[in-house]
């Protein structure tokens, strides 16, 4: 890796469980300047830590490249086919079904305003 690690990187295990998840370099093209488990750790990082992209610390790859896989990822779906395998797995391993079978839905009315309708938006009296 070649720098300190920081807590939001993958470990060794969860790495193997999510390399087979994560799209490859294309054949033929240059070869790819930066690991994909970089790009996931970086990933990561802005994820969990909630900084812009360009907050990026430098010992990770420019923030430019790691936005450019986020997005491509996320258009082709490989964060949706990830999440799905992953939950697949953690169901398994508790001996579950890899598919839920119920679901469960709340739902509440939130009111905006004490007084509704045209009261809610009239200027108040001087």
């Amino acid at each position: 890796m070649g720098r300190q690690a920081y807590p939001t990187d993958v470990t060794e295990r969860e790495w193997q469980r999510l390399q087979r998840l994560v799209p490859q370099p294309k054949a033929g093209g240059r070869p790819a300047k930066h690991s994909r488990r970089e790009m996931v750790n970086a990933i990561f990082y802005v994820v969990r830590t909630g900084c812009q992209w360009r907050m990026l610390p430098h010992d990770f790859p420019p923030w430019q490249t790691v936005y450019y896989y986020f997005r491509k990822w996320q258009r082709d779906g490989t964060w949706k086919r990830m999440h799905a395998a992953l939950r697949e797995q953690a169901r398994l391993s508790m001996g579950r079904n890899k598919q839920p079978s119920a679901a469960i839905l709340d739902s509440q009315s939130v009111k905006t305003t004490e007084k509704g309708g045209h009261a809610a938006t009239t200027r108040a009296r001087k």
